[in-house]
Parts: C-alpha cells; structure tokens; sequence
C-alpha cells in the first residue's frame, strides 16, 4: 500500500488534511488503459464519452470517482481523497466517494458550484452476477442549466438554460427552463444589449458554439477561455459546443422535426437565422442530456429482472422534455433595465450583501405558489410597455383589492395548488415519482373550485380560470383512483397502487398475505412442536427467513431442521416448506412490484401527454396568484392604481419607497410628491403665444408641496399660467412646476437616494401593471430607466471607482431618450472638485438640453442650483434639515429651493469622527467657504447669458461664446 503523502500541484486547492494517499495519476488520459482492471478500463471509457461531467460511478453502496473527478469531488464535498487499486502495473489512483443514497444532495452542491455530473448506475443485481463484471450504465446526465430533480431547484426562480450564437454585431439567443417548459427566442443588434439580456435571465448554463478543438471543458463562473467573446459576463456556466448543431439548415431541420411543423413562420423566427441558429443548439444539447431516457428517479429497481427492463427501455426510446412551442420575443417588447440599474434599484435583491430580503421582490411577494412566485419575478424584471396590457393587469388587480372576500378565498384555494409547471414537466419527463402524481391529482380536484370563486368575475386574467379542462378533471379523478393516498418516494418497492385497480394485482397481494400469514403463524406452530419456547422465526436480506434457536436447546431441533447459521448464541435453522413460502412470497413480490410499476408508469405516460394542457393551466394560475399578493400589499400598505399615460408626464402625489416603508414602523415613513416631464405641454402653449405676438414663456406659479393633498386650492393653482418674458434676465428665477430635470440638493443620509429610487420603483411597479405607494400618480410610460447610485469598483478589469461611475454615466447618455427616467446620484464625486463639478454640470445640461430625459439629479455641488436660472426646464429641490443649537434632525421632506449646505461634518460627527477632528474640519471649512470664487462665478457668467430655446431642435443656445462661459463659470 502506497504510504500517505501530501502532493503539491496535483491537488492544488485540496487541504492537506483531506489527503491520505500520494497522488500519482491526477487524469484518467495519463494511464496505461491495458494495465487497468476491467472495472476501471470500463470507468475510463466512459470517461472519454463524458469529459466535461464529473463521472458519478455506482460501485455497491457508493459513487465513487476516480482521477481527476476524485479531486475535484474532494475538494467541493471536502470529503476524504483516498486511493483505489488499478492493477498490478498501475498501483493506486485517486478515489472519492459518496453514499448512493445521499446521491441527489451530493448532486445539488456540485451542480449549484458549476459542474455537470454524470450517473452511472448498476442495471442489474450484483449478486445475480458470476464471473464478470457488473453492467452499468450512465442513467442521468445532470448539468446546471438541464436540472429536472426538485431538491436541486429554487422554487421560486428559474433555472435557464441558454445558447447564443454571435456574427459581428448581430446575435441570437434562445433560452429554456426544462422544468416548466418555456422555450423563447430572440435578435437583435449590438453585443452590449447581449450582455444585458444575459444579466436578465441570469441563466444556469449558456451554450456557445466554437470552432476549438478541445471541446472538453465546463468553464465555471469566473473561468476564462480564449474561445469566449468579452461581451459574455464572466460570473456563469459555459458550455463550449461544436459548430455543426448551430448550422443554420440543421437548426432548422430540427427545430421543424421536433414541433411538427412545416415553417417556423407561426413561431415567428422564420426570418431570423442567428434566432433559429440557437434555438436549435439548444434543442440539440437536451437532446444529448436530459433526454436520454432513464431508470426509476431512484436510478434503483427492485430485482435484476426488473432493472433489464427497465434498462432495455431506456436505451430503446428516448423521454423527451415537454418543451413549449418555441415563442418568439423581441427586446422592444418591455420596459429596458440594465443590470446597473436593477443592482441600484434592488429590485431582486439589495446591492450590499445580495440578499432577497430588503429588494423589491420580497417587499411585494405575496404569492402561494412557486409558479406564483417566477411569474412575480419575471414581471418585475420585464415591465410592459403595451398602455392596454398594463390596464388588464390593473383590472384584475382593482377586482380583487377592492373585493377581500374574493381574494381572499382565491388565495385559499392556491395555497392547497402545488407547482403544475414542474410537476409537468418531471411526468413528461419520465422523471415524476409516485407522490408528484398525487399532488397533480390534488391540484386538479381544487379547479373546479376555483373556477366557481371567481365564476362572476370580469376582469381578464381571472375570467382566464372560470374554466376547468375537462381532461384534467378526468385525469385527476384516474390518479385519485388509482394511486394510493400517501405512497411511498421510491418506485421499487410496491405499494403504489391501490386495491381493486388490476385483478392480477389483487390476486399477487392476495397470495403474499396468505403466505406472510403462514410464516406469522409458524412460530407459534413450532413452539407447540418442539416444545421450545424461546425458539424465534425471523427474516434478514442475506439468508432470508429462518427459524432462531438458543444454543442451549439446540439439541432440541426436530430432525427436518437444516442448520443454516452458528451463531455464538444460537442457531439457525430453516426447512423445506419454509423454503417454498420463502421463494412464493419472493416471486409473488418481484412480479408484484413490476406489475406496479408497469401501472404507474402508464399512469404517468398519460400525465405527460397532457403537458402542454397542464401548463397553460398554470399559466393562469401562476397570473391570479401573482395578482391576489400584490392586491394583498396594496389594500394592506395603501397603495393607489396610477392612471398610465402616453406622454411624458411623471406625477405623484405623496409617494413612499416600497421597500423602507415596510422595514419601518407604521406611519413614519415620510411621503414625498414628485412632478417631471410636464415641459411638452407648457412648450405647446408658447408657441402658441408666440404665434399671437405675446412672445412669453408658460411658467406655473404652483410650487410642488410634497406634504399638501390635492385640493381645490392645488387645481386653481394649476390653472394659472402667469407668463415671465425673455428679456435678458434668467427666464426661469423660481422652480418650474413640472421640469424635465430636477436638482436634488441636502444633507448626507438625508434621504436623496431613497427618494430618488422611490421614483424609480414606482414608474416600474406602474408599468409592471401594480399599484403603487402613492396617494394618487399619473405616469407616462418609460420606455428605459437608468441609475448611477452609489460607489462601485472592477478591480479585476483595472477600473477604479470613478472609471465605473464614468462608464455608466456614458452608457445613459449614449442610450437616453426623452422618453426614459434617469436618476443619478453625487456624478462627479469621485475626482478633484473642479473637474467633478464641471462633469457633473456638463452632464446635467446634456441631458436637460440634448436629451430632454425627465431626470432626477442628486448632489452636493450646490452650484448647479444655478442651472434652474438658465435653464427653464430645470428646477431645484432640496430635502430639507431643522437645525437646532447642537444638532440638526433630518426632516426627509422634498421641498422646492436649493440647499447650500450638505452637513457633511455633522454627519460625521454622527458617525463617530473624534471631537478634535470635527473642530479641525469646520474650521477648515470657514476658511473654504470665506476664499471660494465658484458660486460668485457662476452667477457672474449667468447673469451675461441668454438663454433662448430653439424650437426646431430642443436645444438651449447662449447668446455668448461657449468657450468663453467655460473660462469664466469658477470666476476669476
């Protein structure tokens, strides 16, 4: 035996104390095949066949692995690396193993970690087998993106599966959830919007063809290739596959083969080939994994008779996963959030610790079902853009807010609705257990009442459930009669089907009891006999039934006993009619366990064929669970329906951010109103009067009040229109009343960034098709929103953080339209003040001047409260602080007017900062504030300008030279 040793590159990354054997051979392809046992030259083929899978191989009561899996296994699992012998020429190789029946755990931490693994299991009975090796068989291939088994998948998200074919600036990707059958599309144009779709799904696995001629590798999250494009994300799963499954032709023979169908037309991807190209990858890769047909769940049967059945089965027909028909989609189809923006908004989980608890997803998830709850996620994360699909989701959403009786026994009925989607797809799978069935049986008996619940119901998503298909009902009504009540999570055991089903059922059970009986009455038959009172009939795996006798009374056994086992303390024994009712209960056993079987497999044949049925179905079951949670939060955090609109206008009246207000105590979350976008009306009505010779400019005297409530006082405010003409002087000296730009200015932790995403979470929460928090909203629909909040680094791509606060302020300003929302947060903050202040300016007039995007512009650069001067559709908030003698309060109120202070030393005072420190800063401050010549600047080179509007390309021009304003803005 080899002496334990520690090694050193072989085994990098596994700790030393794992270790107990030299490692020798660290790969299955450095070792002479001809010198293996037969065992291991068997392992090592296979191994050639599953090179990018850890190969799982069943070896009596464990999996073992050999090589480099064994390392790799020993490392994840942190399980012991032992050795195994390989014959007399090879010594020892690596071995790690786990217990058959820890299999499906063991499975989940390696799949969750990027693996794909590979299950070998034994098709037939090692002790049925003489003088050869035992066959065995790959019966499961598992990657992260073909996940079928529930143990291994969030309930509540997605595990997709996704291919992507590249060509120059064009792309096409295709993605599937093999567990709930969605099967989707796409094309488009420009890697970045690749990138993002990627950050969107967050897939499990992605394909990507390649021309490389090893083939061989998993790249998992954070591996790099030479073969990946750079616009792919680093942080998932790549699969590199050959070309040939990605050929156009060939795609689309197979996608044609699969669906049935005589043109791609009615999918919609007919004239897409980068879309058709993917899809068919993707098609082709399930194909030659999860589609491989299979043993029982339990890779385990019963007898050696019935796992070559089984076997023969496997290899003789493949199960297909009950994919939908391939649907089509388009980016244009929704609301458009970068990542950036959905880390900023924390709409499924929060920016500082990646939790789900404290995102927007946990604030509204009310849902009852798993389905429920990835139908909530996805609309979330897709927000409509469609003015009527968002108002049919208000529909359905106002029914059940305003009727609690209604919601509230809806929701009754989904609580006792298990996950249809899933529980399809593993019967049409072939993967489905006995107890899968039973709780589609369950499901199905509770549509019909809900289809009676919401019978008077008008809306359309719940006029969708007012009918049950009558197939599911009579399938139900099948399993119900046919499958025992709480059958077992094995398959090979019997007991799944219930009495009176098959009369050759009855008649096996029948004659098991009898004999079962027999063996039950003999021990007291035996004691009457031999007069032995302690004498014992018992049963074991090894030897069966027998008779037990002390060895005290041994002398005592009749002459018909034959001893079959000395113990130190008794005797066994057995006899030749115990034998025969032995081998009765046996025989009787086995075929009573196949023909069990051969009945619930039946039965989950005619589950599967009914897929497609069950899963549109739980389409809109999965609707009307997410509409009754957010009908929950609405009617108990009082939130309002807003009134959508086509136009540019962003009103709220008393808002409140989703989130805090719920992580907070009730009623001390401090509501605050927000008006953007209005400029288009206003800029209709002067050129209007300018047309008539008045030659003035709207401006609305109302000042947004986010503490008042929309009165009569509020509407005859809105009505006046006092007009201030263009004369020299700055056209807009007070705020405008619904500006395009909003200058956000206060104090540190005041509450600018959570007004700010406020805003956002609102628009979105709109267009989703929800209520809002809010005591009234009219909102126009977005078609982006942007973010640029808080400071983020890359290390690992070199860029520091004002490089990534640069990067993504250009990609707003590259990709904003008038129609998108953007929020931006301290621009500029991260560099020397004068470049920071000047950025920050430029890019607010950008995008009050080019763009016209209806912006909320958060910083500490009062200066650029001077922009509301120049600018008539800019405006200047504040939040505002109550200052007392030692301290200031945060009164988290969004006020018209600009701060000049940010109380930066006061918060650091909070903070903790020594008293020294904060007595330095302040003086340090005096000094700053009584010698600085930038406001002065400002307003010196303000008071020379012109500013005008040019109507024809909604641009503000300066009657000065441009150049000359950027010498003269920080004075002199």
């Amino acid at each position: 035996m080899t002496d334990p040793a520690p090694t050193s590159d072989l085994t990098s990354g596994l700790p030393e104390r794992l270790i107990k054997y030299k490692v020798q051979y660290a790969h299955h392809r450095e070792v002479n095949r001809d010198a293996l046992t037969p065992m291991m030259r068997h392992y090592v083929e296979l191994k050639d066949q599953y090179p990018n899978a850890l190969l799982l191989y069943r070896i009596g009561d464990f999996f073992e692995t050999f090589f480099q899996d064994a390392i790799a296994v020993a490392r994840e699992l942190e399980i012991v690396l032992t050795a195994k012998h390989a014959g007399e020429a090879v010594g020892q190789v690596p071995l790690a193993g786990i217990p058959h029946h820890a299999l499906d755990r063991y499975c989940a931490l390696l799949v969750e970690r990027g693996y794909a693994v590979a299950v070998c299991d034994q098709t037939e009975d090692a002790a049925d087998v003489q003088g050869r090796l035992v066959q065995r068989q790959v019966t499961r291939i598992i990657t992260p993106g073909t996940v079928l088994e529930e143990g291994m998948l969030n309930a509540r998200c997605n595990n997709f599966l996704v291919a992507v074919v590249i060509a120059g600036q064009q792309w096409g990707l295709a993605y599937a959830d093999v567990s709930t059958g969605e099967f989707l599309t796409t094309q488009a144009e420009n890697l970045e919007h690749l990138t993002q779709e990627l950050m969107r799904l967050q897939p499990a696995e992605v394909l990507v063809p390649t021309n490389a001629p090893d083939l061989v590798s998993l790249l998992r999250p954070g591996e790099k290739s030479d073969q990946l494009p750079d616009c792919l994300p680093s942080q998932f799963c790549y699969t590199l596959r050959p070309q040939a499954p990605f050929v156009l032709s060939e795609a689309r023979y197979r996608l044609l083969q699969r669906f049935k169908v005589r043109s791609l037309e009615g999918m919609g991807c007919e004239h897409l080939p980068l879309a058709v190209r993917a899809a068919g990858g993707l098609l082709e890769y399930l194909e030659t994994t999860s589609e491989r047909g299979s043993l029982d769940p339990e890779g385990e049967t019963q007898n050696s008779k019935l796992k070559t059945q089984n076997s023969k089965l496997a290899r003789a027909s493949l199960q297909k996963v009950p994919l939908q028909p391939l649907c089509t989609y388009t980016l244009s189809e929704y609301l458009t959030i970068d990542y950036q923006t959905r880390r900023n908004l924390e709409i499924t989980q929060t920016a500082r610790d990646g939790t789900f608890h404290g995102s927007l997803l946990w604030a509204l998830d009310r849902t009852s079902t798993g389905m429920g709850g990835r139908m909530l996620r996805r609309w979330l994360l897709q927000p409509l853009l469609n003015l009527t699909d968002i108002q049919a989701r208000q529909d359905s959403l106002e029914e059940l807010v305003y009727n609690s009786f209604l919601r509230q026994n809806v929701q009754r009925l989904l609580k006792q609705i298990y996950d249809l989607e899933r529980l399809a797809g593993r019967a049409g799978s072939g993967t489905a257990n006995a107890r899968d069935l039973v709780a589609l049986a369950d499901s199905f008996a509770r549509l019909p009442d809900l289809a009676a619940v919401v019978a008077k119901t008008q809306s359309p998503y719940l006029v969708a459930l007012q009918a049950t298909p009558p197939e599911l009902e009579t399938m139900g009504r099948l399993l119900r009669s046919h499958l025992v009540e709480n059958p077992p999570l094995t398959l090979s055991e019997g007991n799944l089907i219930r009495d009176g089903v098959n009369p050759t059922l009855d008649e096996l059970r029948h004659q098991v009891e009898e004999d079962q009986k027999w063996i039950r009455d003999l021990e007291a038959i035996e004691r009457e006999r031999t007069g032995i009172q302690t004498l014992k009939v018992n049963y074991n795996k090894t030897f069966g039934y027998y008779i037990s006798i002390s060895r005290a009374k041994a002398e005592q056994a009749p002459k018909d006993y034959q001893r079959k086992q000395t113990l130190t303390n008794e005797e066994r024994y057995i006899t030749t009619e115990l034998k025969e009712r032995e081998n009765r209960i046996l025989s009787a056993r086995d075929e009573l366990n196949r023909l069990e079987y051969e009945i619930f497999a039946d039965l989950r044949s005619q589950v599967g064929a009914q897929a497609e049925q069950i899963r549109t179905v739980a389409r809109a079951v999965a609707a009307a669970d997410v509409l009754c949670g957010l009908a929950e939060v609405a009617a108990l955090q009082g939130y309002c329906r807003p009134r959508m609109t086509c136009d540019r206008r962003i009103e709220i009246i008393n808002g409140r951010h989703p989130v805090v207000e719920q992580s907070l105590p009730s009623g001390f979350f401090v509501p605050n109103s927000t008006d953007l976008g209005g400029q288009q009306a206003a800029e209709k009505e002067v050129i209007e009067d300018r047309e008539g010779g008045a030659g003035e400019l709207p401006l609305k005297s109302k000042v947004q009040n986010p503490k008042s409530k929309t009165d009569q006082g509020q509407s005859q405010a809105k009505s006046q229109k006092p007009k201030a003409k263009i004369d020299g002087q700055p056209a807009n000296q007070t705020n405008c009343s619904s500006p395009d730009l909003i200058i956000l200015t206060g104090p540190n932790a005041s509450g600018k960034s959570c007004y700010m995403r406020q805003v956002g979470l609102i628009q979105l929460m709109a267009q989703m098709g929800s209520y809002v928090p809010a005591q009234a909203a009219t909102l126009g629909i977005c078609d982006r929103i942007f973010t640029r909040v808080g400071a983020v680094d890359d290390l690992a791509t070199g860029q520091s953080t004002f490089m990534v606060e640069m990067n993504e302020t250009a990609n707003i300003l590259n990709h904003a339209t008038p129609r998108s929302l953007v929020l931006l947060d301290e621009i500029g903050r991260g560099t020397a003040t004068f470049d920071g202040l000047s950025i920050a300016w430029a890019v607010a007039e950008y995008l009050a001047t080019e763009i016209r995007a209806r912006t909320i512009f958060a910083t500490h650069y009062h200066e650029l409260n001077e922009l509301a001067s120049i600018l008539p559709n800019v405006a200047n908030y504040q939040v505002t602080v109550k200052e007392l003698p030692d301290q200031i309060v945060f009164l988290h109120q969004v006020q018209p007017g600009g701060a000049d202070r940010s109380y930066g030393i006061e918060a650091g005072r909070l903070a903790g900062l020594p008293a020294a420190v904060i007595q330095r800063a302040k003086q340090v401050m005096g000094q700053i504030e009584k010698h600085s010549k930038i406001a002065i600047g400002l307003r010196q080179s303000n008071s020379s300008t012109k500013a005008v509007q040019d109507r024809s390309s909604n641009t503000y021009l300066d009657a000065s030279d441009p150049t000359s304003e950027q010498l003269t803005i920080f004075g002199s």
